[in-house]
């Protein structure tokens, strides 16, 4: 987490939020941890509108929202205390032996990678050029190219005091005071109290049973509330349109599985403390064969998001990373700072910018996630894990040509909870769309990871219940067309916007040894030690 703030600051960081699964393999537990920041105390509804009202931001959309960069949408960072909190709770290693490598990044410089040179020099022009700091995070008023050394000697100082104090300074302590600052500067209500106050927590994971397996996310809050949704209303289809051969239909009920998960989402995922959803009533078989009669195999559903106010756009703006170690110990990671480097305010010699996570509010009284003081927002970066509850009830292809035989997570006829898979697939709205895609390439198609991340992708434009349907330009002619047949508006997607469709990582156990994999839509790397 440490070397991406470093190398990606375009997308993750400490001015950002993580959420994180771990699997302890002493014990087989699945905990979660909510690293999220709330709203400023000061922070009001009235507030919001009137800024919103000012830029405009009511015309053209359904609702009003905040303007995407505004100082307002500044809430409480959450990374320092997640690192922390892992750290503390899992780590072997000293705090300074974690974070050296990171620090040294920083200190000497580090080459920019070709995708993260691309995306940098968007955020610099858009959003870093409007901060008096942000020249921290750039060379020469512009964002670093491809290949070209950056070094960032503010950031290993905020590094190396992590080291030696842990969280305490970020929050109490020097840092606090910058980031207080900054965001005051720039029109915002932060205030140091807020900062002082911030607690993450740890939380009991939420999951759904698929097909001999048991896949996890983290709650409310987060939005792996639609991931679970969809896939376990996919999971209540008739068998007969789940059959092999049966493509076009396959890729019809995933979309739709997935409007019906955005639109119980965008109803229910808000701060818990606040407005609880009901997740019990809607993780139940009996809430996912309900929902699964309305999937019409031959025909899209109308207004599956009636009320629906987007929370979010697409992206592909966060960072996520797993690990599984020698004792099957599993993390799956998830840090971002959204929409890039959020609203682009860099506290003074820190060399990191502030996120805008305040944007996941909407603005109408009432509604669950309307924006309040000290209030978390829908939040869509989410971390995945996958256990063996049970022997696989569908075993998949087993013919000894098929190069996808035998191949997905899991030791087929082991039972018990044990670690099957760390997953992630980042990307502002695309995260539970990707979740539903690679886990049913996993358990259903029986992919090794890089082919499941290979595989041709679609995205609901924007998490739209009823909008447009994306897909990648690799994907079967034959299967988009489909899409249209059945009533769905497509547009395809290429070369290097092929990005929104999510950047992802997964390490599955796959025939007793662990498989990883690498998303070739980013500079991301798989490695064995």
């Amino acid at each position: 987490a440490a070397a991406l703030q470093v190398t990606k600051p375009c997308m993750t960081g400490l001015g950002g939020d993580a959420f994180f699964l771990y699997y302890d393999s002493a014990t087989g537990t699945v905990h979660a941890y909510n690293g999220s920041g709330r709203s400023p105390a000061a922070l009001t509804l009235e507030a919001a509108l009137a800024a919103a009202a000012g830029a405009g931001e009511d015309g053209a959309s359904r609702a009003p929202a905040l303007p995407d960069l505004h100082p307002l949408t500044v809430t409480v960072p959450g990374a320092a205390d997640a690192w922390v909190a892992l750290h503390d709770r899992f780590g072997v290693l000293g705090r300074g032996e974690v974070l050296e490598p990171a620090i040294a990044l920083a200190q000497d410089g580090f080459p920019v990678a070709p995708m993260t040179a691309l995306w940098w020099a968007a955020g610099a022009e858009h959003q870093l050029s409007a901060h008096e700091h942000g020249h921290e995070l750039m060379i020469d008023g512009r964002g670093p190219r491809a290949g070209e050394i950056f070094r960032n000697p503010g950031l290993a100082r905020v590094l190396e005091t992590l080291a030696a104090e842990g969280s305490e300074p970020f929050y109490r302590g020097w840092i606090a005071e910058r980031v207080v600052a900054a965001v005051q500067a720039a029109g915002g209500v932060l205030c140091e109290e807020d900062l002082a106050r911030h607690a993450g927590e740890w939380v009991e994971p939420i999951s759904v049973a698929y097909h001999g397996y048991r896949v996890y996310q983290c709650p409310p809050n987060g939005q792996g509330l639609a991931a679970l949704l969809a896939l376990q209303t996919f999971r209540e289809l008739p068998p007969e349109i789940l059959a092999p051969g049966r493509e076009e239909d396959l890729l019809h009920a995933k979309v739709e599985a997935m409007r019906l998960g955005f639109a119980d989402a965008a109803r229910h995922v808000a701060d818990p403390s606040q407005a609880p959803a009901p997740l019990d009533q809607l993780l139940s078989p009996e809430y996912a064969a309900r929902r699964a009669r309305e999937i019409n195999p031959g025909r899209r559903l109308d207004h599956a998001g009636a009320g629906y106010v987007s929370p979010g756009r697409p992206g592909d703006d966060t960072v996520y990373f797993c690990v599984v170690d020698a004792r099957g110990n599993g993390c799956s990671f998830i840090n971002s700072n959204y929409m890039g480097f959020g609203t682009g305010i860099v506290p003074a010699g820190c060399g990191f910018s502030i996120q805008n996570r305040g944007r996941g509010f909407v603005l109408e009284a009432g509604h669950p996630n309307v924006l309040a003081p000290r209030k978390r927002p829908y939040h869509t970066i989410i971390p995945g894990l996958i256990t063996e509850d049970a022997p696989p009830a569908r075993p998949g292809p087993t013919t000894d040509g098929d190069p996808r035989s035998r191949r997905g997570p899991g030791r087929p006829g082991t039972a018990g909870g044990e670690l099957a898979a760390v997953f992630g697939v980042m990307g502002g709205m695309m995260q539970p769309q990707g979740h539903l895609q690679v886990v049913t390439s996993l358990i259903d198609d029986r992919l090794d990871p890089q082919s499941a991340l290979d595989a041709p992708r679609f995205q609901l434009q924007n998490g739209e219940p009823d909008g447009a349907v994306l897909v990648e330009e690799s994907m079967d002619e034959r299967l988009r067309a489909g899409l249209e047949r059945r009533g769905h508006t497509t547009s395809v997607v290429g070369g290097a916007r092929r990005s929104v469709f999510g950047l992802g990582q997964i390490i599955a156990r796959c025939e007793g040894a662990w498989w990883s994999g690498s998303d070739p839509r980013g500079d991301g790397h798989a490695a064995g030690y």
